[in-house]
Parts: structure tokens; C-alpha cells; sequence
């Protein structure tokens, strides 16, 4: 098991649970052999998307590809609980709209206890509205919605108990028992642009998360933006720790052209040339310099090849 040592930044893979009609399965044989083996290559952390659907025609106008199934995060992320060590995992994000907020809590705490400590609990809004619309999830009052949820699963998780009525949810007199390793429970991740999230950010997680960004130097709006939050919160940003969701596209590593479904989604996601080893490192080190303590990578295409292409990434980090 390969240990980091002089890493100035924790390194993340999210993991494909998508299927993409018949090209390619994520099945679970594969998503446990990747995790194992992306755990044995160096990775800090593993993370699972929160989805039920891909539509690629919302997420980035590309209007030709049908949508993609995914499979369920948390049915997922248990396993990978179970089949890994070391490394921390965690939902990036899971969308507190799709359960019911103290039931989640609840699942955190017991998958926290299946990996003795090491989820890191993501938790967002939500946004996807073909998701809302197949699953019968209201769409309205999001933001609303999960500051509510957010009141409901903090109190369960630092204080084991809750007592709440409010516009959305209720829940009386509940109790997490029994409860996870860590008696505060695992720590809460958040992405946060809107004013209105950033206030929530501040005062409700530990980890805040920017999504998407490609380049180190469009972090310092992001961070100014929270360490203001932070203070009208009356909380020092020093105690809120940043992370970035960075996407990578390695297109030598499909063995040929890029199926068109992959085109597609590599483009609504809005995933970089990844360059080389020597490169890569130094943008990770880059970003590490503006603040950030853990990147969570997403790999295009997403195989144990590219794992592989990124183990020459983190020596190089680990010597830095």
C-alpha cells in the first residue's frame, strides 16, 4: 500500500458509475477493482457522483446524445466502504432531495462506521431537473429545502439527536442509535457559489468545494468570496479547508477516437487537456499554493490505464 509522504495537496479520484447505452457498463466488479486499484497507486480519497441520470442536453446543450443512467451512490459507496483500507470516500455531492434528510444522516453515520472513519459527507442542493422530474422529487424551494435538510443532518450528526418542524421537513425527538466511530460523525463537504449557499457553507461544513475549475489562478474569487462568508458567519476561514473538483481528459488512453458519448460528456463537463506528468504535477502543486488541501479528479476516460498515467503524478507530488 503506497503511502503519501511530502504531498502538498490530497489527491481524489471520483470513480464512473455511469452507463452510457452499451458502450460502456460501470459494473460493480469493475468500480470495486478500480477503487482497489487506485488505492494501491497512491489516492487519498475515492468519491461518487450523486446522480440518477445524465442529460447531456441540460447539462451542457449537447443535444444528440441520450441521457445516461447511473447507479445509486450510496448502495454504491457502502461497498466501496467494505473492499477498501486507507483511503477516505465520499459523495461528491449527494443531493439531500433525493432522501429524506434524517434518514441520510443515518446513512452517513453507518457508512462512516463501515470504513472506520473515513467518509467525508458531500451534500448539495441539487439542480439536474430531469432527475427531479423521473423520480417524483419537487423541483421548487431547493436552496430552501436543503437549508432545512442541512439543520435536520448537522444536529444528528455533532449532537446524535434533533427535534425540528419546518416548512419542508419534520422530524420529532429523533435519535441516531447506534452511532458511527466518530462522535461527531464524519465531516460535512460543501459546494457553495451563491451568496446564499456560501452563507449556509459557512456555517455548516468543514470542506467547501468549488466545481469545475480548470485553472489555479480562477480560485482566488471563489476563495475571497467564502472568507467573506466566513466572516459575516463570525468564523475564521482559516477552519474551513478548500477543495477543487478538477476534471483531466487523457484521450490517448481510449485506444483510438473517443466514443461519441464520451466526446459528449467530456465537453458538458468541460474536462482539460491533461498534458504531461511533469505538467499535471506542477498545476496540482499550483493549486495547492492558492489554498487548496484536496482535489478530487475526474478522469476522462475513467479506466485503470488512466489510473495508471496518474501514479507518475503523485511521485512526482510526493517529492515535492
Amino acid at each position: 500500500m503506497v503511502q503519501p509522504t511530502g504531498r502538498p495537496l490530497k489527491v481524489g479520484l471520483v470513480l464512473p458509475l455511469e452507463h452510457d447505452h452499451g458502450r460502456t457498463k460501470a459494473r460493480w466488479r469493475d468500480i470495486k477493482a478500480l477503487a482497489q486499484h487506485a488505492e494501491a497507486a497512491g489516492f487519498d480519497s475515492l468519491w461518487l457522483p450523486d446522480h440518477l441520470v445524465y442529460d447531456f442536453a441540460q447539462m451542457g446543450g449537447i443535444p444528440d446524445v441520450p441521457p445516461w443512467g447511473v447507479w445509486e451512490a450510496w448502495s454504491i459507496l457502502s461497498s466501496v466502504a467494505a473492499v477498501t483500507e486507507r483511503v477516505e470516500i465520499g459523495p461528491l455531492v449527494s443531493c439531500t432531495s433525493f432522501r429524506n434528510p434524517a434518514l441520510l444522516a443515518k446513512m452517513a453515520d453507518t457508512v462512516d462506521e463501515i470504513s472506520n472513519g473515513r467518509l467525508v459527507l458531500g451534500l448539495g442542493a441539487g439542480y439536474h431537473e430531469i432527475e427531479f422530474r423521473q423520480f417524483g422529487y419537487p423541483l421548487d424551494h431547493l436552496v430552501g429545502r436543503f437549508d432545512e435538510a442541512l439543520q435536520i443532518i448537522h444536529a444528528l450528526l455533532r449532537t446524535g439527536k434533533v427535534d425540528f418542524e419546518g416548512a419542508y421537513y419534520s422530524t420529532r425527538e429523533c435519535e441516531l442509535l447506534p452511532r458511527g466511530p466518530r462522535r461527531t460523525g464524519p465531516p460535512i463537504l460543501m459546494g457553495a457559489k451563491a451568496p446564499r449557499t456560501r452563507r449556509l457553507a459557512a456555517q455548516y461544513a468543514d470542506y467547501w468545494n468549488g466545481l469545475r475549475v480548470d485553472a489555479p489562478e480562477k480560485v482566488v474569487p471563489m476563495r475571497e468570496a467564502m472568507d467573506d462568508a466566513c466572516i459575516k458567519a463570525g468564523r475564521d476561514p482559516k477552519s474551513l479547508l478548500r477543495t477543487m473538483l478538477l476534471l483531466f481528459d487523457l484521450p490517448g488512453a481510449y485506444g483510438g477516437e473517443a466514443p461519441e458519448g464520451h466526446r459528449a460528456f467530456r465537453t458538458a463537463l468541460g474536462a482539460s487537456p491533461a498534458g504531461t506528468a511533469e505538467a499535471l504535477a506542477e498545476k496540482l502543486r499550483a493549486f495547492a499554493r492558492e489554498g487548496i488541501s484536496h482535489v478530487q479528479i475526474w478522469l476522462e476516460p475513467n479506466t485503470r490505464a488512466t489510473v495508471d498515467a496518474m501514479v507518475p503524478v503523485l511521485e512526482l507530488l510526493d517529492r515535492a
